[in-house]
């Protein structure tokens, strides 16, 4: 029983990984051993969401040359790099000779913008100077949408690889100046959407002489070095040194037949008696690449002038429909956008007006902060000019009082002085009187003192002749010595 529910288990099919390399991504898938490279191919395009898979291929390196994968060929019998996983670049391996008419779907858009893109970026395509400096301004566009000088500040494009480098070295100039040159430009394209951009990038891309051209070195029969170069219109021969103008050209309408032999490619016009043009190449495998990419382009160019099919009938309706839709769709996003500008605007004024009545109430509470201040300080500087009245009052009426006290005590010093005066000169008078009365006195007292002297002395002179006749009477005269009185030692006593 057991062997029986073993043998129902289904094998698992046995895998190899690879890795697909788009121009901006990676992809890791698992293939299964007997898958051819259709299969392949159809899985990354599932993956991708691509339908306008005829321009596309897988190309990988070997040996230093760039191949494409065989679509018809099974995947591991082919010449691919023994590697783990194996890796495929998904890449545009047919141009379109209108990119506005045959590009519907937007990722084939974006994904042909890119590789051509990176193609003049790494001088793969010529473009002059003026003209990266355009088609770099559609790249900004395509990445930052509308140009806002408000968030896009300068250096904002420091990181972004726009131009190619040898236009760089050519001019010299600033990262600085090629900003400013770049965004002069990138501010025109206001309104202009991704895709819209993409698309205005590939249109001028599409007229430089080496848009979709895969370039080949051959020789012609008489051994001279030469270009050829395949694209879209047709096959054309260039000197070795110019890969800008063409010494020959066969468009696909004037072809009659290419073969490939060995090393020899030759083409048949379809005037019969125009020259039939052989070149060789080196290797085998340069002439068969370029008999592979000459199907290839000559195919589209045929299908081009055919009705187009169901398929691609319904795309174009659908990118039309697409197309209208998103041209609506733009055209209500750019109305809200103007409505959210204006509206923004309206914001900012309102916010500006806003912060302006802030800004004056703010000065106005300040300024009332101010007076209610000035004011406390008014109130408290009157208080104290009132405290200070009040003390000039009473100061006022203690000294209206001290005046009218020393008004009183002036009065009263001056009744005093006028009394003392009076008194001074009572006291005058009365010393006038007195020294008068002392005058008088002292004169009356002197004449009383003559008058006692006189007494005085007329009582002396008669108690003198008193004693003197005493004297003679009871001392003679006789008895005297000669010369001396009685009465003369008297008179000395």
């Amino acid at each position: 029983a057991e062997g029986a529910i073993t043998g129902l288990k289904k094998k698992q099919p046995k895998t190899f990984k690879v890795k697909i390399i788009t121009v901006d991504a990676e992809m890791e898938f698992s293939c299964e051993m007997k898958w051819k490279g259709k299969d392949l191919f159809d899985l990354v395009c599932r993956a991708l969401g691509l339908r306008e898979t005829w321009f596309f291929g897988l190309q990988y390196t070997i040996k230093g040359m760039c191949t494409w994968l065989k679509m018809d060929k099974k995947v591991l019998d082919q010449e691919i790099p023994k590697e783990d996983p194996i890796s495929f670049h998904f890449l545009a391996k047919f141009y379109p000779e209108k990119v506005e008419e045959e590009l519907l779907q937007e990722i084939t858009q974006h994904l042909f913008f890119l590789q051509v893109k990176k193609q003049i970026l790494d001088e793969e395509i010529y473009c002059s100077p003026e003209a990266t400096v355009l088609l770099a301004s559609y790249a900004v566009q395509a990445k930052y949408g509308d140009y806002d000088p408000n968030f896009h500040e300068p250096g904002f494009l420091a990181h972004d690889e726009l131009l190619p480098k040898r236009v760089l070295r050519q001019y010299q100039l600033t990262a600085e100046m090629w900003e400013e040159k770049i965004t002069a430009w990138y501010a025109e394209h206001r309104g202009i959407a991704r895709d819209e951009a993409e698309m205005n990038y590939l249109k001028i891309a599409q007229d430089l002489e080496m848009y979709g051209v895969n370039y080949f070195p051959i020789q012609n029969k008489n051994h001279t070095d030469l270009l050829l170069g395949v694209d879209a219109k047709g096959i054309h021969i260039y000197s070795i040194n110019n890969r800008f103008s063409p010494s020959k050209s066969f468009e696909w309408s004037s072809i009659r037949n290419i073969s490939c032999s060995e090393k020899e490619l030759t083409i048949k016009p379809l005037d019969k008696k125009a020259e039939v043009f052989k070149f060789f190449s080196s290797q085998l495998k340069v002439n068969k690449l370029i008999f592979q990419l000459c199907i290839g382009n000559h195919d589209l160019f045929m299908r081009r002038r055919k009705v187009d099919s169901i398929e691609i009938q319904q795309m174009k309706a659908q990118a039309r429909e697409e197309k209208a839709r998103k041209k609506m769709e733009n055209q209500r996003l750019a109305r809200e956008k103007q409505l959210r500008e204006e509206a923004e605007r309206a914001k900012e004024e309102l916010e500006r007006r806003l912060f302006q009545l802030e800004d004056e109430a703010r000065q106005a509470n300040e300024a009332l902060l101010r007076s209610q201040e000035a004011a406390e300080l008014l109130a408290e500087k009157a208080q104290i000019a009132e405290e200070e009245a009040k003390l000039l009052a009473q100061n006022a009426a203690e000294a209206e009082q001290e005046r009218q006290r020393l008004e009183i005590t002036a009065l009263k010093s001056k009744e005093e002085k006028r009394l003392m005066e009076q008194k001074m000169r009572e006291t005058e008078l009365i010393a006038v009187k007195l020294v008068k009365e002392s005058d008088r006195r002292w004169a009356k007292e002197a004449e009383h003192l003559k008058q006692d002297l006189h007494e005085a002395r007329e009582a002396e002179r008669k108690a003198k002749q008193k004693l003197l006749d005493i004297t003679r009477l009871n001392y003679p005269v006789s008895s005297a010595p000669l010369g001396t009185t009685p009465s003369s030692g008297i008179v000395r006593c």
